[in-house]
Protein backbone atom coordinates (compact mmCIF):
# COMPACT_ATOMS: atom_id res chain seq x y z
CA UNK A 1 0.00 0.00 0.00
CA UNK A 2 1.50 3.49 -0.90
CA UNK A 3 1.05 6.18 1.39
CA UNK A 4 2.02 9.64 0.36
CA UNK A 5 1.04 13.07 1.38
CA UNK A 6 2.40 16.06 1.76
CA UNK A 7 2.35 19.43 3.49
CA UNK A 8 4.10 23.02 4.61
CA UNK A 9 5.76 24.53 7.68
CA UNK A 10 6.75 28.11 8.27
CA UNK A 11 10.37 27.52 8.77
CA UNK A 12 13.66 27.23 6.53
CA UNK A 13 14.21 24.28 4.87
CA UNK A 14 17.97 23.66 7.08
CA UNK A 15 15.91 23.86 10.35
CA UNK A 16 13.41 21.02 9.14
CA UNK A 17 16.18 18.73 8.05
CA UNK A 18 17.65 19.18 10.96
CA UNK A 19 14.25 18.29 13.30
CA UNK A 20 13.67 15.24 10.64
CA UNK A 21 17.25 13.73 10.99
CA UNK A 22 16.90 13.98 15.00
CA UNK A 23 15.45 10.66 16.06
CA UNK A 24 13.89 12.20 19.53
CA UNK A 25 12.00 14.97 17.36
CA UNK A 26 10.51 12.29 15.45
CA UNK A 27 9.78 9.66 17.73
CA UNK A 28 8.11 12.26 19.58
CA UNK A 29 5.73 13.51 16.38
CA UNK A 30 4.80 9.64 15.79
CA UNK A 31 1.76 8.65 17.42
CA UNK A 32 2.18 5.96 19.28
CA UNK A 33 5.88 5.94 19.41
CA UNK A 34 6.62 4.62 23.01
CA UNK A 35 10.59 4.72 22.30
CA UNK A 36 13.47 5.70 20.10
CA UNK A 37 17.16 3.86 20.60
CA UNK A 38 19.43 5.14 18.38
CA UNK A 39 22.17 2.86 17.05
CA UNK A 40 24.20 4.21 15.20
CA UNK A 41 24.41 7.63 12.63
CA UNK A 42 21.90 6.03 10.39
CA UNK A 43 20.21 3.03 12.82
CA UNK A 44 17.48 3.37 15.42
CA UNK A 45 14.95 1.02 17.11
CA UNK A 46 11.87 2.12 17.81
CA UNK A 47 8.78 0.63 19.83
CA UNK A 48 5.29 1.51 18.14
CA UNK A 49 1.97 0.80 19.97
CA UNK A 50 -1.18 1.07 17.47
CA UNK A 51 -4.61 0.23 16.85
CA UNK A 52 -6.32 -0.80 14.24
CA UNK A 53 -9.92 -1.51 14.42
CA UNK A 54 -10.23 -3.93 17.82
CA UNK A 55 -6.51 -4.96 17.70
CA UNK A 56 -3.67 -3.27 19.28
CA UNK A 57 -0.47 -4.03 18.45
CA UNK A 58 2.92 -2.97 19.79
CA UNK A 59 5.39 -3.47 16.96
CA UNK A 60 9.02 -3.23 17.54
CA UNK A 61 10.72 -1.70 14.90
CA UNK A 62 13.71 -1.31 12.79
CA UNK A 63 14.76 2.68 11.12
CA UNK A 64 17.76 2.65 9.07
CA UNK A 65 18.44 5.57 6.80
CA UNK A 66 19.81 4.13 3.39
CA UNK A 67 20.26 7.23 1.81
CA UNK A 68 20.77 10.77 2.46
CA UNK A 69 20.78 13.96 -0.24
CA UNK A 70 21.03 17.22 2.96
CA UNK A 71 18.97 19.11 2.71
CA UNK A 72 16.74 17.87 0.38
CA UNK A 73 16.04 14.25 0.72
CA UNK A 74 16.12 10.74 2.90
CA UNK A 75 15.53 7.70 1.69
CA UNK A 76 14.85 5.02 4.82
CA UNK A 77 13.42 1.37 5.46
CA UNK A 78 11.19 0.17 8.46
CA UNK A 79 11.04 -3.15 9.41
CA UNK A 80 9.79 -4.68 12.46
CA UNK A 81 7.05 -7.27 14.52
CA UNK A 82 4.92 -7.63 16.90
CA UNK A 83 6.52 -9.20 20.10
CA UNK A 84 4.22 -12.35 19.20
CA UNK A 85 5.53 -12.19 15.65
CA UNK A 86 1.93 -11.90 14.97
CA UNK A 87 2.33 -9.49 12.09
CA UNK A 88 4.78 -7.86 10.29
CA UNK A 89 5.16 -4.73 9.42
CA UNK A 90 7.89 -3.39 6.50
CA UNK A 91 8.35 0.09 4.68
CA UNK A 92 10.42 1.77 2.10
CA UNK A 93 9.95 5.78 2.64
CA UNK A 94 10.76 8.95 0.85
CA UNK A 95 11.22 12.18 2.68
CA UNK A 96 12.11 15.12 0.19
CA UNK A 97 12.14 18.99 1.63
CA UNK A 98 11.60 21.92 -1.04
CA UNK A 99 11.81 25.86 -0.23
CA UNK A 100 8.70 27.20 -0.90
CA UNK A 101 8.56 30.80 -1.83
CA UNK A 102 7.60 32.31 1.90
CA UNK A 103 10.76 31.27 3.11
CA UNK A 104 9.02 27.96 4.71
CA UNK A 105 9.69 24.51 3.60
CA UNK A 106 7.24 21.67 1.71
CA UNK A 107 7.21 18.42 2.62
CA UNK A 108 6.42 15.37 0.45
CA UNK A 109 6.76 11.86 1.51
CA UNK A 110 6.13 8.67 0.03
CA UNK A 111 5.85 5.38 2.21
CA UNK A 112 5.30 1.96 0.54
CA UNK A 113 4.13 -0.51 3.64
CA UNK A 114 3.09 -3.84 3.52
CA UNK A 115 1.23 -5.52 6.90
CA UNK A 116 1.28 -9.31 6.77
CA UNK A 117 -0.19 -11.27 9.83
CA UNK A 118 -3.22 -10.52 11.61
CA UNK A 119 -3.16 -7.27 11.28
CA UNK A 120 -2.71 -7.94 7.39
CA UNK A 121 -6.23 -9.23 7.60
CA UNK A 122 -7.63 -6.39 6.81
CA UNK A 123 -8.78 -4.62 4.07
CA UNK A 124 -6.81 -1.45 2.65
CA UNK A 125 -9.91 1.03 3.33
CA UNK A 126 -9.02 -0.05 6.97
CA UNK A 127 -5.38 0.43 6.81
CA UNK A 128 -5.71 3.73 4.24
CA UNK A 129 -8.39 5.06 6.66
CA UNK A 130 -5.86 4.91 9.53
CA UNK A 131 -2.47 5.85 7.85
CA UNK A 132 -4.06 8.97 6.93
CA UNK A 133 -5.19 9.06 10.42
CA UNK A 134 -1.61 8.98 11.70
CA UNK A 135 -0.36 11.13 9.54
CA UNK A 136 -2.60 13.77 9.88
CA UNK A 137 -1.45 13.53 13.64
CA UNK A 138 2.27 13.25 12.55
CA UNK A 139 1.75 16.53 11.06
CA UNK A 140 -0.04 18.49 13.91
CA UNK A 141 2.79 17.00 16.40
CA UNK A 142 5.36 18.23 14.16
CA UNK A 143 4.50 21.29 13.62
CA UNK A 144 4.69 22.04 17.44
CA UNK A 145 8.36 20.71 17.54
CA UNK A 146 8.76 23.11 15.51
CA UNK A 147 7.28 25.66 16.76
CA UNK A 148 9.30 25.13 20.25
CA UNK A 149 12.58 26.67 20.77
CA UNK A 150 15.69 24.69 20.99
Amino acid sequence: MKIEGNFEVDHPRAEVWDKIRDPQVMGGCIPGCDSVEQVDDTSYRVKVSVKVGPIKAHFNLSVEVLEEDPPHTIVSRTSGEEGTRSSVVNSDNVVRLAETGTGGTRVDYIADVSVTGRLGKFGLGIFRKKADQLAEQFVVNFRDRLGVAQ
